[in-house]
């Protein structure tokens, strides 16, 4: 038998709790795309700079064909030209290329906050290690270790925010190629000159 008139009991949609979900995304979404453009409208944040201004080479082994030995440090300013915004810097990552192709591993650089018109100097230690490399990669170094210029690219990759007063904006892919042209002699340990240094192009 059946009872009739027995109120029945309400069951919670799962399709309810999930619109609620998605609501409070959107809304979180839409005030942190609000604060970005409002910090762009205002203060039209710059671009930073960058500059390779020192370079030592403690490794640069192209002898041993399929792989090289590289240990080189740099060192690279960054320069914040903004006046009332600062910049958070997250997952910076430094590598060394050569013709195009990646000679040290990436290195993890520690998270950076950069105050507004300030100037920061970065030193990463890259390499010491060995990776594998072309036929090109190898025959080129040797070449241009024996003429005494190697043309290296110095880059860097990351996350970057922009942030004024108490609003921040959300992360910008940041990516910094720094082309420099060092003098190497067959054997020499230590500080390179740098023969040329142009500004390092910033794409964001």
């Amino acid at each position: 038998m059946t009872q009739e008139g027995k109120p029945k009991t309400p069951k919670h949609s799962q399709g309810g709790t999930g619109r609620s979900c998605g609501l409070c995304l959107f809304i979180f979404l839409l005030l942190a795309g609000a604060s970005a453009v409002a910090v762009c409208l205002i203060y039209r944040p710059r671009k930073p700079s960058f500059a390779v201004v020192g370079a030592a080479i403690y490794q640069l082994n192209a002898t041993s064909q399929p792989i090289i030995s590289t240990s080189m440090q740099f060192t690279i300013v960054t320069r914040n030209p903004n006046r009332r915004v600062s910049i958070f810097y997250d997952k910076l990552q430094a590598y060394v290329s050569y013709r195009n192709q990646q000679i040290t591993p990436a290195m993890d650089l520690p998270p950076l906050y950069q105050e507004a018109k300030s100037t920061v100097a970065l030193t990463p230690l890259l390499g010491s290690g060995t990776v594998p490399a072309s036929a090109e990669v190898v025959n080129g170094l040797m070449m241009d270790e024996a003429s005494g210029v190697v043309a290296l690219r110095v880059v860097l990759v990351g996350k970057l925010r922009w942030k004024a007063g108490a609003i921040k904006t959300v992360k910008y892919g940041v990516y910094v190629k720094c082309d420099v042209w060092v003098g190497l002699k067959k054997g020499a340990v230590g500080p390179v000159p740098l023969l040329g240094a142009p500004p390092c192009k910033v794409d964001i």
